[in-house]
């Protein structure tokens, strides 16, 4: 019987001649339905049947015309009006940015009032680099289970695991959040929502229900009505639908009370030994002038690869250091060392199993089940730890779960180092410096 044969992601994939992206987004927004049981997913002949006749019937490309068209029913201009500053200074991509030196206090900064909770935290790289810059945390949220685990080995602060989306897993987050702060009050959410649909690999499915998410966010600014606000994508985003998505999220804020600065930083910049960009909102009700750090670092004084793992190379297998390396197939380790530094170990892939350059900044740490960053100077991928080196993550703080569950995590995460950078400007716009203690 028809009705009893299924499918998994990578059949689907192969009969519709797709990637297993580009399938997974077509799940991700609905329109090819499944059945989940133990984290993986199944499709049956039916649904099977029913997509590949709305693949045949161009479904997917007008429901692509449908959002680009629902986004383009305000005008242009109304979306952007009044949302960012006008005393801003024109940088050098076109971005109006207020710039702050944060260089002085980097090394020692003192401890703050200022508080933050981190939504869809994932790990907690960024609430590292806030708690790195003397802000206080109050809570961490995300769904993802060894992400939670994780989160509360390395913070005393709480954690809520599950899907904010739920009613009873937001009012235990609003609850846990007043039981905090103790009367105290919040200066600032963050939120790095979930950015595949955001992605700039594939078709990008705007209305993505992770994208959803965002919406989320803007509710639980509203309710909490934090000082600051802080927001991090993949700088994909801001070309989305020619640059309206961005100019909507900016309008959103402004619709709040929270005039925004928007610019893409690169972790480079603040000592992090990996060129990943990320593009950072920053917004405030209080009428301040919102900052973005200035870059600390030339190009020429990049921490390097090599310099960020290089005493990895002889560490012996320490699970509990997450360092395990993996044994490949011979003919696989011969191809990892016959590839070039900054090359591929795949002609199809342009930014996957990549080998990481040794004498300059690590390409982009992938999120990847298996690991597809390569070592320069060994015949294997990464290690978590050495991946989450090249992540700015300080060598005590541990990651939970498997092995892939690891990478995941690490993959996914904002570096610290970033974060603290972040949060030193919001600091700096909060006067928090110039106060008397």
């Amino acid at each position: 019987m028809s009705e009893d044969i299924s499918y998994s992601i990578d059949d689907v994939a192969k009969m519709m001649d797709m990637s297993t992206k580009a399938i997974r987004r077509y799940v991700a927004s609905g329109e090819l339905k499944t059945s989940k049981n133990n984290n993986s997913y199944s499709i049956s002949d039916k649904d099977f049947k029913a997509f590949k006749k709305y693949i045949q019937e161009g479904g997917a490309a007008k429901r692509a015309k449908k959002i680009a068209d629902s986004f383009k029913q305000k005008d242009q201009q109304d979306l952007f009006s009044g949302a960012m500053a006008q005393d801003n200074e024109e940088s050098s991509k076109g971005d109006k940015v207020n710039w702050v030196d944060i260089g002085k206090y980097w090394n020692k900064p003192t401890q703050s009032q200022m508080t933050f909770v981190d939504l869809f935290c994932g790990a907690g790289g960024l609430s590292k680099g806030f708690e790195m810059a003397g802000l206080e945390g109050i809570c961490g949220l995300d769904w993802f289970d060894e992400a939670c685990q994780t989160y509360n080995r390395n913070f005393d602060h709480p954690f809520i695991n599950g899907d904010i989306k739920a009613p009873e897993n937001k009012q235990k987050f609003y609850d846990t959040v007043k039981k905090q702060l103790n009367g105290r009050k919040l200066s600032i959410v963050a939120g790095g929502f979930p950015c595949q649909g955001f992605s700039m690999a594939g078709n990008r499915i705007v209305d993505d229900p992770r994208n959803s998410l965002y919406k989320e966010l803007i509710e639980i600014v509203k309710e909490l009505q934090p000082d600051f606000v802080i927001c991090e994508n993949v700088k994909g985003l801001r070309t989305m639908l020619n640059g309206l998505v961005e100019k909507k999220i900016i309008a959103d804020f402004n619709d709040i009370g929270y005039e925004m600065n928007v610019t893409t930083l690169c972790a480079a910049d603040y000592y992090t030994p990996q060129k990943r960009e990320r593009v950072i909102f920053i917004g405030n009700r209080k009428g301040l002038k919102n900052y973005h750090p200035k870059p600390m670092l030339e190009p020429k004084e990049y921490i390097t690869t090599g310099q960020a793992i290089g005493d990895l190379i002889n560490h012996p297998v320490d699970p509990e250091f997450n360092h395990v390396p993996t044994v490949h197939r011979e003919d696989m380790a011969k191809r990892i060392m016959e590839t070039p530094e900054g090359a591929s170990l795949y002609k199809g892939y342009s930014d996957a199993w990549k080998k990481c350059p040794w004498n300059a900044p690590s390409c982009t740490i992938k999120e990847n089940h298996g690991g597809v960053n390569l070592h320069p100077k060994l015949p294997r991928v990464l290690t978590a730890r050495e991946m989450a080196r090249l992540q700015s993550f300080p060598d005590d703080f541990i990651f939970e779960g498997k092995k892939n569950k690891q990478l995941v995590q690490i993959g996914n995460a904002v570096p610290p180092l970033l974060g603290k950078a972040i949060g030193l400007a919001v600091r700096c716009a909060n006067g928090d410096f110039s106060k008397k203690k």
